[in-house]
């Protein structure tokens, strides 16, 4: 295996870990209004990850690093491209991290209730601009020779781009619900269940919608296997929150997930970003590339630093392990 197929795979796994963590995250903060029937409620759903939120969004963070460090033709042409929509996806961030830390500093419900509403709107942006920037990664950019994008600032916006931005936005829902079912107590968790459980069917389908238009035009015979276990994923994860195994639910999601990046992944490669006006004009992962030494800079920098940063999210997800309800919530005790 060469460098830059490695580095490819290494970029797919970094934006796995992203929809995976950072998935059931924006779930949540969705979810917000929705399963929050009380202030007690919200903040215990605030809680499940407060002490996560911060850690999830440097998945995102290290893969467009690991972009730029490894593959800057790929970045220069894909982040220009699609810089609109990335716009607002990192204004929506901030938003939703500021809306954290500002919720509980005043005890006002109407302070709360505004800073909940940016909570969610900075969990639903989020997930439709990367499921956006995603499928314009497998299903292209109009590009010139030069890597250049032809056209205006909104040419990723397309149907099929938009169906990719739906598909994550589907499973974060889902997963948002599931993982409340994993980590709450009492009426809350249930409710979260049940949600979870209605919703499954219909939320992935955008996934399985997207995931068959890419099989179609790009994939091969064994990316249409990952495609077959990732719809058989999504069955075992609605079966077993039926038989009210939370866990095993939440694990089948992982399955889920992971088997459709793989699809998504295998059937881009070995392009990085293909041309819509000319495939002679697309980004392969060779063409793409740094140069041999700087890739052999950064896998020795990922090599150190890759485990520690996995060691520690690891324990930090130790320590918060178990279910919270709103019997552990303190009395309100801001000015």
């Amino acid at each position: 295996m060469t460098l830059e197929t490695l580095w490819f795979a290494i970029v797919a796994l970094f934006w796995l870990g992203y929809l995976f963590l950072e998935g059931f995250d924006f779930g949540v903060g969705m979810l917000l209004p929705v399963l929050g029937r009380t202030n007690t409620e919200r903040r215990v759903m605030v809680n499940t990850i407060g002490p996560v939120w911060d850690g999830n969004e440097v998945w995102l963070i290290v893969a467009a690093g690991a972009t730029f460090a490894a593959f800057p033709g790929w970045y220069a042409s894909l982040f220009s491209g699609a810089y609109l929509p990335l716009l607002v996806v990192l204004l929506a961030l901030i938003g939703r991290g500021v809306a954290f830390e500002y919720r509980g500093k005043v005890d006002s419900e109407r302070w709360r209730r505004t800073w909940d509403r940016v909570i969610m709107i900075g969990s639903w942006v989020p997930p439709l601009g990367v499921g956006l920037l995603l499928a314009t990664t497998v299903l292209g950019l109009p590009l010139d020779p030069q890597g250049n994008r032809v056209g205006s600032p909104f040419e990723a916006v397309r149907w099929d781009t938009l169906l990719g931005a739906l598909a994550v936005v589907g499973f974060s829902l889902v997963h948002g619900a599931a993982f409340l079912a994993l980590k709450t107590t009492g009426d809350l968790r249930e409710r979260a269940r049940v949600l979870a459980l209605r919703m499954l069917p219909v939320a992935l389908l955008p996934m399985v919608a997207f995931l068959v238009v890419v099989q179609v035009r790009e994939g091969e015979l064994w990316t249409a296997i990952s495609l077959a276990i990732t719809v058989l994923a999504a069955a075992v994860a609605w079966l077993r929150l039926y038989a009210d195994r939370d866990g095993q639910a939440f694990t089948a999601l992982a399955v889920v997930i992971t088997a459709a990046a793989v699809t998504f992944f295998g059937a881009l490669y070995p392009n990085v970003l293909p041309s819509t006006l000319d495939p002679a004009n697309s980004l392969t992962v060779a063409h793409a590339a740094a140069s041999p030494y700087a890739l052999k800079v950064i896998t020795w920098v990922g090599a150190f630093g890759a485990p520690a940063v996995l060691a520690y999210q690891g324990w930090t997800y130790w320590v918060f392990r178990k279910r919270i309800g709103v019997q552990h919530i303190p009395a309100v005790h801001a000015p």
